[in-house]
């Protein structure tokens, strides 16, 4: 791997995350402090296995996110710039602290043990504690295992030409007028990679506005490469803050509202305002999505039906400007958010699906619609012509089409990246689950998924692109080359 920087091994900040772990973690603080989770490790390229020296090089990255704290320059940062993060997150940032040797079990089962460096097994991460405390493995879990496995397994690839060909591909998705972010943490090679595209984009950035083309580079999902780079933080809330409510209610009829109500509640109107439709599919979603948001009165009178167990008093709607509840109209929460993401299933069946709905709901401000789901240059031509036709404005998180996009220097053949995933498996002793909009992006306990599946008469998509072992193209080289003969 010739041409490596001398660039943080692992992980160096506690910033080195998804701003969307930042914002759930802000909520959790605020109402479900003490609820206590898991979280499981799914590796949906199961070919691709870390050898013995990978999970040692691993175990010791683990371990030293123990000694990642927040700094001052950090703090004063997200003062400034994550305006929506109150004061009570803020000072618990600056005492917090993971604690893998507690929170974190990494084992590896051997396929065959010949004592060997290289001998290759399977890697298990299982991850327990408060939410509130262990709510920050996920990314740095991921883009570590991802960082292994390439530093270890596969070493035939060079960080040759990655600033230039993510500055190419910067460049021609601002140039036909895309406006997205870089998504690409979670799956990155590594850091340094990461690093050269970040570069490569706020190249293409320049010249984008040289020329004064429509398209934008509107920030990274990654809070510290936005710091370094001082481009916006850019993501709102994922699915587990659904899952979570969802699991600690057992009440997936109303889960997504009570999750867009909790997240008005500590935010605002206006503010994170993108929602994410998919946890439980889109069509249970949008029921949720077109109900009226409480008002004070109306949330006096119902807080029983929806107070999550534990939690704190349940939010009334937000203050405005004025410092008053605004009473004088009744509006839905498809009213209030500014968007939604795409992140499963037909793309184009979503577009056309948001267009039926907002008409229906009589909404005719423009809203936003971003996509996320394993993206290329074509994709985000062809979803953002759809978007643009039926009257939305289309934005982009791009993530591992800029972060882990090499071939093999000895063949010229595509390197895939691994396909790997945490999610939250329980909270407060229930199972939480993922259905979304494509069978293939279903997680958790089976027989928990066909349950919620059966009460919320959820009607089963299988999408022609949605296969989760391929996402991003496949190669026999990936299957590690040593040992991997399973008796």
């Amino acid at each position: 791997m010739a041409g490596k920087a001398a660039l943080p091994d692992g992980i160096s900040s506690l910033l080195d995350t998804d701003l969307y772990k930042l914002t759930m973690q802000c909520a959790i603080l605020k109402y479900l402090p003490d609820v206590h989770v898991t979280y499981a490790f799914t590796n949906r390229t199961p070919h691709m296995r870390l050898t013995r020296a990978a999970f040692r090089w691993l175990q010791e990255q683990i371990d030293k996110l123990a000694n990642v704290s927040l700094t001052a320059a950090e703090l004063d940062y997200l003062k400034n710039t994550c305006t929506y993060f109150n004061d009570a997150y803020l000072r618990f940032l600056t005492s917090f602290h993971l604690r893998p040797s507690k929170q974190v079990h990494a084992s590896f089962t051997l396929l065959k043990d010949t004592g060997s460096q290289d001998d290759v097994g399977d890697l298990s991460l299982d991850i327990s504690g408060r939410w509130l405390d262990t709510i920050l493995y996920e990314i740095p879990l991921l883009a570590l295992t991802s960082e292994a496995y390439f530093k270890f397994c596969n070493k035939d690839w060079t960080y040759r030409h990655q600033q230039d060909r993510a500055y190419v591909k910067g460049r021609k998705l601002m140039e036909h007028g895309c406006i997205f972010s870089e998504f690409g943490t979670r799956r990155r090679r590594d850091y340094h990679t990461q690093d050269l595209v970040i570069q490569g984009l706020k190249r293409a950035a320049a010249d984008c506005q040289t020329q004064g083309w429509k398209g934008k580079l509107s920030g990274t999902s990654n809070v510290h490469f936005a710091m370094k780079y001082g481009i916006p933080p850019v993501g709102t809330v994922a699915h587990e803050w659904f899952m979570g409510i969802a699991s600690i209610t057992n009440d997936y009829e109303h889960a997504n509202e009570t999750a867009l109500r909790y997240w008005v509640g500590c935010f605002g109107e206006g503010v994170l305002g993108i929602a994410l439709t998919d946890t439980f599919g889109t069509p249970t979603f949008l029921k949720a999505f077109k109900r009226t948001m409480p008002t004070p009165a109306s949330s006096m009178a119902d807080d029983k039906k929806t107070l999550i167990p534990g939690a704190a008093s349940l939010p009334l709607p937000p203050m405005d400007v004025n410092g008053t509840n605004d009473t004088s109209e009744e509006r839905s929460y498809a009213r209030i958010f500014q968007g939604v993401r795409q992140d499963s299933g037909n793309p184009i069946e979503f577009v056309k699906m948001m267009r039926d709905f907002y008409e229906s709901e009589g909404i005719r401000e423009k809203k936003t619609i971003v996509f996320s789901d394993s993206l290329n240059i074509e994709l985000c031509l062809e979803y953002m012509h759809a978007a643009e036709e039926a009257g939305f404005t289309p934005t982009f998180g791009v993530g591992t089409f800029l972060t882990n996009d090499f071939v093999h220097e000895s063949n010229g053949q595509k390197s895939a990246p691994l396909n790997i995933v945490i999610k939250l498996s329980s909270a407060n002793g229930h199972a939480a689950i993922k259905i979304s909009d494509n069978i293939g992006k279903n997680t958790g306990d089976s027989e928990t998924v066909h349950k919620v599946k059966e009460a919320l008469g959820y009607v089963e998509k299988q999408w022609a692109n949605g296969d989760e072992a391929t996402r991003w193209g496949a190669s026999d080289h990936e299957a590690t080359k040593a040992n991997v003969q399973e008796e």
